[in-house]
């Protein structure tokens, strides 16, 4: 039946596949062949499935969880005329003295903290009659966190082996051991009914008796007296689930990684496509650096002639300033000068007809003398003359008569 709860990583729910369903099953598996026809209590039963699988094989399974939700879930899911559920603690139960035959508890001390788990097997011992069986499970710390660097966020404290055995000591000396670990296996089996399981482990080199090694969990079967245990008739368990999941994640899980293999040959090869691309583009780079160098060195010297053809202008500038200056000085001595000319010419204007009148006046003068010395060359001529001689008187008595 499928579960309606959700696996919080707390409460293992049968939803979940593979390895960790494995391992709840089977130890519920396990435990089925020391059950039948007693009472059980499965403490910390969660979701149920475990209290009903052991429930088939015994006389009355009860199922006890801290948890309400879960209680109520499993009442409605598995709950039977001999498979039942009720809340409690497992540091207080609420059951009578000496009521199972039977106490299974898994996965279940780890996740309660270390003042709390005396108290818990004492509570296992008190509910359990004087000859009964607890069957419990507990992760081995050393390799379930040690080895792997792993913190569970649900565990309170972990036990290692010498730490589990003690505890149990106090109310449960008697104890068998068991190791669980999930692994993958090659099985061979027999069509006819028979005992023996023969186990090896090898290579293409050598095989030899296959020594079980220390196992992921610890399963101890622990009672008051070694009278009490049953018989050691098992060596050894194997589990598989009906749909073989963890066979089919296996063949998944080689599918991915064909897939995944091909995804990385696709990937290098556009990886290599890629690196050509690269190196074609750092070839482009390196030309495009190169054609930048010539470029700079190209502008460097475009700009060494725009610095040379600049100075060639400032000192074009400067003589074209200074030819202006001088252009302009020159203007302004022409302009003196033609002033001056002007006034000179003026000047000049003004003694050429001052020259010109005086010269007039002299020519009037010149001609006014030339006609008095033409006057006088005649009155000297005159005088020369005999009629001259004789109008002197004459002359001179006008002369006295106009001094009157």
């Amino acid at each position: 039946m499928a579960s309606d709860l959700t696996f919080t990583g707390e409460r293992f729910v049968p939803a979940c596949a593979g390895e960790i369903a494995y391992e709840h099953w089977h130890r519920y598996a396990f435990a089925r062949r020391y059950v039948e026809h007693r009472r059980v209590l499965d403490a910390a039963c969660g979701e149920g499935y475990g209290t009903a699988l052991l429930g088939a094989k015994a006389a009355e399974a009860v199922g006890v969880d801290i948890d309400t939700g879960s209680i109520q879930h499993a009442q409605s899911a598995y709950g039977s005329a001999t498979i039942r559920f009720v809340e409690g603690s497992c540091t207080a139960l609420p059951f009578a003295d000496a009521s199972f035959d039977i106490v299974v508890s898994f996965e279940t001390i780890e996740h309660l903290d270390a003042a709390d788990q005396p108290p818990m097997l004492a509570e296992f011992a008190r509910v359990l009659k004087p000859a009964g069986l607890l069957i419990i499970s507990s992760p081995n710390k050393r390799l379930y966190s040690d080895a792997r660097d792993y913190a569970n966020e649900f565990h309170r404290h972990e036990l290692y082996r010498d730490g589990l055995s003690a505890l149990l000591a106090k109310a449960f000396p008697a104890q068998r051991w068991f190791h669980q670990h999930v692994a993958s296996w090659s099985s061979i089996w027999s069509e006819d009914e028979g005992d023996e399981i023969e186990a090896w482990l090898g290579d293409s080199g050598r095989v030899s008796p296959y020594a079980p090694p220390e196992g992921m969990y610890f399963i101890v079967v622990a009672a008051r007296t070694a009278a009490a245990l049953p018989a050691a008739a098992m060596r050894g368990s194997l589990f598989t689930d009906a749909e073989e999941t963890e066979q089919k994640r296996a063949q998944a899980n080689a599918s991915e990684v064909l897939r995944q293999d091909a995804l990385l040959k696709d990937r290098d090869a556009a990886l290599d496509r890629q690196t050509a691309h690269i190196h074609h583009l750092e070839a482009l780079v390196a030309e495009r650096e190169r054609v930048i160098a010539d470029k700079d060195s190209q502008l460097a010297e475009l700009d060494a002639a725009r610095q040379q053809r600049e100075q060639l202008i400032a000192l074009r500038d400067r003589e074209l300033s200074e030819r202006d200056r001088m252009l302009a000085e020159r203007d302004r001595m022409q302009a003196e000068h033609a002033a001056t000319i002007r006034s000179q010419a003026g000047a000049l204007e003004r003694e050429r007809q001052r020259l010109a009148e005086a010269l007039k006046a002299f020519d009037a003068e010149r001609t006014a003398l030339r006609q008095e010395i033409a006057a006088r060359d005649q009155t000297i001529a005159a005088r020369h003359t005999f009629r001259w001689w004789l109008s002197l008187p004459w002359r001179r008595l006008s002369l006295w008569l106009q001094g009157r």
